[in-house]
């Protein structure tokens, strides 16, 4: 049973719709997938993506700090850069030791590193850069906002694959929950991209190979998915104890009110086929939050469009609930972020409860018979709701559910 209130206090987004939070939300209830081939990864089987538009870091950040740190670094700066003025904050004037940072990231710094790569492959070792390592290392993603924004307590990345940005919450939460801290910017960052990892994931078959159709690419629980289509981009939250953010009249946009993590122990990259580690996560976020499964109003699924993962998570939830209260899915949208999905999809699950409504997933044409959900397509749906669920699972069977309520 929780002991205390944790409130969503900011917001930032940075991801493929767009820059900011209402560009992230305005392309989210278009229902339409951005996804395109990307020049970037010409070459490869599988050629598009969901890029990050009209991202200019230079512009955004100043010549020499943008020059210094990786994409993901930069897109989380921007987003938190984002949440933090959201939440009516100026770094300038918090006590900087009760500000902790705790973000996501699956990969680290892949943009950069694959400069440096195909210098090392050409024998030129000596032009490799010396911030190199700097840029690449996912712990700099939090060391780089912890300084921009003087946030001078607890600083960690979490680095649990497609579930980091989720574990990231709920590790952020359990720190205020413990007076560690009063303040968390909290999230996560990734972007993937570039040639190695969709090569990569490419090997493994988990990318939509529709080179044809790339809009059409990612379609969480269709009958006829075959994969996820790489994105990129950045979710950052702002948390504060609920007293602390009525205290100076803070804008509340949720609550977290439960998170729950469990490992499968089924197999480094699929998941368990009947779903019981998300399963046990779920049960986990309900306890946390004082919550029984008919409180759920929404669910924010994992809903990479794989084969595997759809069934898996459609048989937890309807294992949990019986019948599931409405389905929507992001990756949908805005691909997959890797790190960054799981906090992208937990401030849309915000967005959702503060405008009573849940985007609809691109791209579902025919709901796989074998899965009994109902889902959001075609159109945004309206309706009350009082909490929600936000799931992530990673490889390695590591998956992190979070509950957030209206406030």
């Amino acid at each position: 049973m929780k002991t205390v209130d944790i409130a969503v206090t900011g917001l930032g987004l940075v991801t493929p719709a767009g820059i900011g939070v209402q560009a992230t939300w305005d392309g989210l209830l278009s229902g339409r997938s951005l996804a395109a081939t990307d020049e970037q990864l010409a070459g490869l089987p599988v050629d598009f993506s969901c890029r990050v538009p009209d991202f200019d870091p230079t512009a955004r950040l100043g010549r020499r700090l943008s020059w210094r740190i990786d994409r993901f670094i930069q897109m989380g700066l921007v987003a938190a850069r984002e949440a933090v003025t959201d939440a009516g904050w100026d770094p300038a004037a918090w006590d900087g030791a009760r500000v902790a940072v705790v973000l996501g990231n699956g990969s680290g710094g892949n943009d950069q590193a694959q400069r440096d790569y195909e210098l090392l492959n050409r024998g030129r070792y000596k032009a490799i850069s010396p911030l190199c390592i700097t840029r690449a290392v996912s712990n700099m993603l939090a060391g780089e906002l912890s300084a921009d924004l003087q946030a001078l307590g607890p600083s960690l990345v979490t680095s649990t694959a497609c579930a980091s940005g989720g574990t990231a919450i709920g590790v952020a939460r359990g720190l205020l929950a413990s007076s560690m801290c009063d303040i968390v910017i909290t999230g996560g960052s990734e972007s993937v991209c570039r040639p190695m990892p969709a090569a990569g994931f490419g090997q493994m078959g988990a990318l939509s190979t529709r080179v044809h159709d790339p809009a059409g690419a990612c379609r969480p629980f269709d009958a006829d998915r075959d994969g996820f289509v790489l994105g990129e981009g950045a979710g950052i939250l702002v948390l504060e104890r609920l007293p602390d953010a009525r205290a100076r009249n803070a804008p509340v946009r949720a609550l977290v009110a439960g998170y729950g993590a469990s490992a499968d122990g089924y197999h480094f990259s699929s998941p368990d086929p009947e779903g019981q580690g998300v399963v046990r996560a779920i049960h986990a976020a309900l306890a946390d939050a004082g919550l029984s499964p008919s409180d759920i109003d929404h669910i924010n699924a994992h809903g990479t469009s794989t084969q595997q993962n759809d069934l898996a998570e459609a048989r937890a939830l309807c294992s949990v609930f019986g019948t599931p209260p409405p389905v929507t899915a992001n990756k949908s949208v805005l691909g997959h972020s890797i790190g960054g999905a799981g906090a992208i999809e937990a401030a849309v699950t915000v967005l959702s409860l503060q405008h009573r409504t849940i985007p609809p997933i691109a791209n579902l044409d025919r709901l796989d018979p074998e899965i009994d959900l109902d889902v959001v397509t075609k159109a945004p749906r309206s309706q009350q709701l009082r909490a929600a669920l936000s799931n992530s699972i990673g490889f390695g069977g590591q998956n992190a559910v979070l509950a957030f309520q209206t406030p």
